[in-house]
């Protein structure tokens, strides 16, 4: 699992790479922190290389969404597709995120 995170044009990209399971979504957690201090900024989270993603890391999506949604700012999600829209689906979280 890797997370990459960059700034264009005042628009944060956070790039999701590999498989986000559970042993990975700590660290996961930990590097989204620096977001907090831009929630009220556009966020986009591509998926485009995502391969799985888990319950604690889809918790801590709709945290940041919620929290930047109450800031002003916004956060989605781009280049969701397989296994991920899959779960995102079945769990109902489909509904919870925008989607670019």
């Amino acid at each position: 699992m890797n997370t990459e995170i960059k700034e264009q044009n005042g628009t944060y990209v956070v790039i999701l790479t590999g498989w986000l399971d559970t042993n990975e979504a700590s660290k996961f957690l930990e590097d989204i922190k620096p977001l907090e201090d831009n929630i009220d900024k556009h966020i986009v989270i591509d998926c485009k290389d995502l391969e799985y993603l888990c319950s604690l890391a889809l918790r801590g999506l709709l945290k940041l969404k919620k929290e930047s949604a109450a800031k002003g700012g916004r956060l989605v999600l781009r280049n969701v597709k397989g296994e991920v829209q899959k779960i995102l689906t079945m769990t109902g979280f489909i509904k919870l995120f925008d989607f670019e």
